[in-house]
């Protein structure tokens, strides 16, 4: 095990194939003085559609900090919604459908945004810290070559737009911080299972999470604000 950092990393999603990976990952390694899940079946609970649950959530991770005398160094954010009993991904404009747009927004957007306004205020103003969110390559505008998929795509290129825009805020108050965008490739699970077709290249989350965590790790402050892919290469939004 290799010396703890004097920091704490908070893992959002962790009842999620991705997102127990990374937690699960983070703990073996040793890395960090501890590593929090949060989730609908995390160690502390969050609900998206709450967002009065989200701030006791980051007053709950504020307590842990004062009391464990560990700064957030690492908030990782592996939530995402494809489909539900909200719907399906749209194959055309004539199957978009309100319901659906809004759990998509909901999960992908609303969410996540709501993590940055009470969770980022507990990021230290000096020294390292990351902040990522598992977005996906099809929430890039500039890659957009088949259509389809209209609330899906859209939410996760807000997404991207949410990330670029808190980074630059975020490097305001700490010129050593780093919050990207993360596309993890086509994870195996619940989410991806409907649409892995065959010769699609599906990854074990437990490699997924190992990607991920190694492009984070080779990170510094110049690549703020980027959607990378788990290969560390640059995407186009």
């Amino acid at each position: 095990m290799s010396e703890c950092r004097p920091g704490l990393a908070v893992v959002v999603g962790a009842s999620g194939a991705l997102g127990a990976a990374l937690q699960t990952q983070l703990q073996q390694e040793g890395d960090y003085g501890r590593v929090l899940g949060l989730g609908r079946a995390g160690e502390i609970r969050i609900d998206y559609a709450d967002e009065a649950g989200i701030a006791a959530a980051a007053q709950a991770v504020a307590r842990i900090c004062a009391e464990s005398g560990l700064a957030l160094r690492l908030l990782l954010v592996a939530t995402g919604f494809l489909h539900g009993p909200q719907g399906q991904p749209e194959r055309g404009w004539r199957h978009l459908d309100a319901g659906y747009l809004q759990q998509v927004f909901l999960v992908n957007i609303l969410g996540p945004a709501l993590l940055i306004k009470h969770f980022f205020p507990l990021l230290p103003r000096q020294g390292r810290c990351v902040a990522g969110f598992v977005s996906a390559r099809v929430g890039s505008i500039g890659d957009n070559a088949l259509g389809g998929w209209y609330g899906y795509r859209a939410s996760k290129a807000a997404l991207n737009q949410l990330v670029k825009t808190a980074a630059i805020e975020l490097t305001r108050s700490n010129g050593e911080s780093i919050c990207v965008a993360l596309h993890p490739g086509t994870v195996d699970s619940p989410l991806s299972q409907p649409f892995a077709k065959t010769g699609l290249t599906v990854r074990p989350p437990q490699e997924a999470a190992s990607d991920l965590l190694a492009v984070l790790a080779g990170l510094a402050p110049t690549h703020t604000g980027a959607l990378l892919d788990y290969r560390g290469q640059l995407l186009p939004f």
